[in-house]
């Protein structure tokens, strides 16, 4: 039996139930170089992947490949498509959203999970994500991206195929994984973050082989300092919506990044400098690093340099 994919449009898809936006940008370069991979297919830059894309995946059944799959989980023996965005680590575990919740992964025995859990895990290739508070969700909208520049990153997810049984189409889909939050997310006012993977242990997350607990080891919280957040305009919500525009800053970074420009002079004034002009002198300089700091504070990232499929 033959089947073939057929992605269904953003208006025949129920909204998700959460902040389910990522960005991925990253050249095909940079993603081959980044996770050691080929691509066998191109993709276009998307700031806004959206339940029912298809985006770049590095999946435990060709783990030296790029493939594109749709985002929304489906279990392969489902009889609909689901479109499970996320497949939350703890399960009902940690009802209360607790971020201190150190207890059991409930999604090693869900169902809809632990087959996936077990053998059928991917990358999924990012460059930032999108989330917003619990209440306001995409009306207060945040982008949170990874500082000094290092992406594209990995979410953890899982992956499955689907093939309806009334056409006989075959879909492979994929959901993030999410974990308890950290001080990022709940800067934010997210009771959530996605299972972002340390690099060193990629492979290892794909490998079918690699023990259940080790696979568990992976799913806690992400350094949250590794990463830093700006507000973007709510257009995001809707997912028919994409490009760098998109992007732009509306206020300043949770966290304040700084860049210092260091300047030496040497000023000679007769046998000394008066205290007045040394007052002077110091106010300028005050003022210089305050400048620094409100445009640092408030300038967005900027997402159109070298390696991006914006170029």
């Amino acid at each position: 039996m033959t089947c073939f994919p057929t992605p269904p449009s953003h208006s025949s898809l129920n909204p998700p139930p959460m902040c389910g936006r990522y960005v991925t940008v990253s050249s095909i370069q940079a993603v081959e170089q980044r996770f050691n991979v080929q691509a066998k297919e191109s993709w276009k830059a998307n700031t806004n992947v959206s339940h029912g894309d298809h985006a770049p995946v590095v999946a435990s059944d060709r783990p030296k490949e790029v493939q594109l799959m749709q985002f929304g989980f489906t279990p392969g023996w489902a009889k609909k498509q689901y479109y499970m965005i996320n497949a939350r680590a703890e399960g009902d575990k940690n009802a209360e959203n607790d971020p201190s919740y150190t207890g059991a992964m409930g999604i090693l025995d869900k169902p809809m999970f632990r087959k996936a859990i077990r053998s059928q895990r991917c990358l999924v290739v990012a460059d930032a994500f999108i989330e917003g508070p619990e209440r306001e969700k995409l009306s207060k909208p945040y982008v949170l991206y990874p500082r000094e520049g290092q992406r594209p990153f990995a979410l953890a997810g899982i992956w499955d195929e689907w093939c309806d049984p009334s056409t006989d189409e075959r879909v492979r889909s994929f959901a993030v994984l999410t974990t308890v939050s950290n001080a990022l997310t709940q800067a934010v006012g997210h009771h959530r973050a996605p299972v972002i993977l340390d690099p060193d242990r990629e492979r290892e997350w794909l490998h079918p082989d690699t023990p259940l607990q080790d696979v568990a080891s992976m799913l806690g919280p992400w350094e949250a300092r590794q990463f830093n957040a700006y507000p973007i305009s709510p257009s995001i919500r809707d997912p028919r919506r994409n490009g760098s525009h998109l992007l732009q800053a509306v206020g300043p970074r949770i966290w304040p990044e700084f860049t210092y420009e260091i300047h030496n002079t040497i000023d000679v004034f007769g046998m000394g400098e008066s205290p007045s002009r040394k007052r002077k002198h110091a106010s300028a300089q005050n003022q210089e690093r305050q400048e620094q700091k409100d445009h640092s504070a408030a300038s967005p990232l900027t997402w159109g340099h070298q390696g991006s499929l914006f170029d």
